[in-house]
């Protein structure tokens, strides 16, 4: 690899090969701003699921059956606080939205057309709340319900401002799209402004530098402005982009640059007091980090590029998204931050400016005592460290997992206020009912039917089934199944697998020859769950054995890689241990999104075994001239300050993921922050160089 990298590297090192480098990049960066931009390609509407899921066949199918009824379903919300909601109010406000005619509005339940009987069936029990169905038109995006619920909120809310008590809300599927779009847009940018306050402050508080905080942030603005162009090529491309996902990469991109640029610094430091020109300084400390910071770049990559693997689309996104970002990471790492710092020279540590022939009297800190400590005393140390992890990691076993995805939003927001009404004055099945598509060869009489939503009635779990839709052949039924339990609880889901399981014979018994298909949001919560559960076993799998081929490639040592990948396993289960019992003693989460401990993998091996790297690095340099334990105490003194330093910045980056108001990327900021300390103080500074020390000889 230096074969390559160090033609390079040497050449950035140059006065010319410097501002080449420089004015290349600025001149990339402004350049791309003239093409497409990266929000003209976010989709909303991003399907999750595999297209063979039995849940997605099942819309497919309602949708050629009946594709009429496959608008996008809102409920508009009424309620009183203080007593009864007036029917003469509610049909108000109804009249004032349908007058407005907002383009997008399929239709709306004119209930002054109902006869009394079938009105109560809006009515909640004790009369003080009343929901009305809403139905917007197929096809349209989370975009366009944003839109759509803005203005008929604004209406209706308008009107019910001249009534007594009365609260209007929209949710239902449409109004919790349109509240998540919002709710991302305005997110985004507090997130960026968060992350660079959040990096900025730490650096100038650790290094007491203006120019060591300022240029590592003039890098990254640089970098994340070409990958932010380069991922809008590609959704222009026909890449699917979500707000989620480039959520994640702006702090994936910001703790990497940061984190690489710490790492050339820091030997770029050690380099100037060896020699006088910042051009040499700068060469030389490029042969030693080059290879380690780009193989841990690559690292990254490959943990990425795993997620093509995936059958969830959610994670398969991820690949090309992240693996863009990575690639272009690693290239500014041996290119553009070599550059930015020798074009500053010595002036970059000011005041404490490294000085030419000083070599000797570097300072290491706390890590000094530290590595003499670990060095002298494997057993202990790394034996401590050993039995906190193993304590924290057995928490793993009470990970519960939460798939109402509205308890993840704001309090607040319209959309989760009015479902939580909904949720506690009707049945909790109504906020998301199931459709239940039966298909057979030949016409299904209309006692079969019958028999067989009687059936499905039966059930202690289901509130009500009722046929909502038939063919002029009558060779599909539509049934719509409300539950009488939560529709996203655990319990649900167990229950509409085991039902999806029996369908056969419940067919039988009704005298149907046909098949089933579920469709809806709770069939695709079982599906969800189950290709998760394959996904965890098999990204975990996947990328435990490219990393380690790769570390073998790095190492050309077959216990070393072992080492590492050991110790970045049990970290990453230390720290969603402790991630677990940390959120609901701090924060009151006893549950978490099953796509938290898969995010939290990915970055944590991925990012984690950086450290390992620049530590391993550093100790096989020095092993060539000194013992292992002498070696060792070199790699972890050297080292320690830039891998504490980079470690506390990336756990604060992945912190200001708690800036976020959504409880998924809340408990994965914070879960990953977790991670990153453990992995930083407790696995590099004394776990994996007890093991070295255990296993290692002379």
């Amino acid at each position: 690899m230096n074969k390559l990298l160090n033609p390079i590297t040497d050449w950035v090192s140059t006065k010319r090969g410097m501002w080449i480098t420089i004015i290349a990049w600025i001149v990339l960066a402004i350049g791309l701003t003239f093409g497409p931009t990266l929000n003209d390609y976010k989709v909303a509407n991003f399907q999750s699921l595999p297209d063979d899921a039995q849940s997605i066949i099942a819309d497919q199918k309602l949708k050629e059956y009946f594709p009429d009824d496959q608008g996008t379903p809102g409920i508009l919300v009424f309620h009183n606080d203080e007593g009864e909601v007036k029917l003469a109010e509610v049909q108000e406000i109804i009249a004032g939205i349908a007058a407005a005619d907002i383009e997008g509005v399929d239709s709306i339940v004119d209930i002054s057309q109902l006869p009394p009987p079938a009105l109560q069936g809006f009515y909640s029990e004790d009369k003080t709340t009343m929901i009305v169905p809403m139905t917007l038109e197929a096809g349209l995006g989370s975009a366009d319900f944003a839109e759509i619920n803005d203005e008929a909120s604004e209406i209706g809310r308008d009107i019910a401002a001249d009534f007594d008590s009365m609260q209007f809300y929209i949710t239902g599927p449409a109004g919790i799209a349109g509240d998540t779009v919002k709710l991302f847009e305005q997110a985004d940018f507090v997130l960026l402004i968060a992350t660079v306050l959040i990096i900025l402050v730490l650096l100038i508080v650790i290094y007491r530098s203006p120019l060591l905080a300022i240029i590592p942030l003039l890098a990254t603005g640089i970098v994340y402005q070409v990958v932010n162009q380069a991922l809008a090529f590609m959704g222009a491309g026909g890449l699917e982009l979500t707000s989620q996902t480039t959520s994640i990469m702006s702090i994936l991109l910001f703790a990497a640059v940061i984190d690489y640029s710490l790492f050339v610094f820091s030997r770029y430091r050690e380099e100037l007091n060896h020699f006088e020109s910042k051009y040499e300084a700068m060469k030389y400390a490029m042969r030693a980090t080059g290879e380690p910071v780009f193989f841990a770049g690559g690292t990254v990559l490959a943990a990425m590029l795993v997620l093509f693997f995936a059958d969830f689309r959610d994670y398969a996104n991820f690949a090309p998204t992240f693996g863009m970002a990575v690639f272009v990471i690693m290239i500014a790492s041996i290119t553009l931050i070599p550059a930015l710092f020798t074009l500053f020279g010595r002036k970059a540590f000011w005041p404490k400016v490294p000085k030419y022939g000083d070599a000797k009297n570097v300072k290491h800190g706390i890590w000094g005592p530290v590595a003499k400590f670990v060095v002298n005393k494997p057993l202990l140390s790394g034996g401590l460290v050993a039995i906190l992890m193993l304590v924290s990691a057995l928490n793993v076993l009470n990970l519960d997992f939460e798939f109402d995805t509205v308890k993840s939003f704001p309090d607040d927001m319209p959309s989760r206020v009015g479902y939580e009404i909904v949720e506690e004055k009707f049945e909790k099945g109504d906020i998301a009912p199931s459709s239940l598509l039966v298909v057979s060869d030949e016409p299904i009489a209309e006692q079969a039917a019958a028999d067989l939503s009687e059936q499905l009635a039966s059930y202690d779990e289901i509130a009500s089934a009722r046929l909502s839709n038939r063919t002029d052949d009558g060779q599909a039924l539509e049934f719509n199944l409300a539950l009488s339990i939560n529709p996203y609880s655990t319990e649900a889901l167990d229950f509409v697998k085991q039902l999806r399981d029996d369908s056969g014979a419940l067919l039988e018994q009704a005298a149907i020859d046909g098949e089933t298909h579920f469709g809806g949001i709770t069939p695709k919560l079982v599906d969800e769950r189950d290709v998760n559960n394959q996904d965890i076993y098999k990204i975990v799998i996947l990328e435990t054995l490219l990393i380690l081929v790769l570390l073998f490639a790095l190492t050309r040592s077959w216990k070393m890689p072992i080492y590492m990948m050991a110790t970045i396993l049990f970290s990453y289960l230390s720290a969603l241990g402790l991630g677990i019992f940390l959120i609901d003693v701090l924060f009151g989460f006893e549950a978490i999104s099953t796509r938290v401990p898969v995010y939290a993998f990915v970055f944590l091996v991925a990012l984690g075994i950086d450290y390992n790297i620049i530590l391993i690095s550093r100790f096989m340099e020095e092993r060539r001239a000194h013992k292992v334990k002498d070696a060792l105490e070199i790699a972890i003194s050297h080292t320690g300050g830039v891998i504490s330093s980079a470690g506390i910045i990336l756990a604060a980056t992945f912190a200001a993921l708690t800036t976020m108001p959504i409880a998924d990327l809340f408990i994965f900021g914070f879960m990953v922050s977790i991670g990153i300390l453990i992995d930083t103080f407790l696995v590099r500074g004394m776990l994996l160089p007890a093991l070295i020390l255990f296993f290692e000889k002379d």
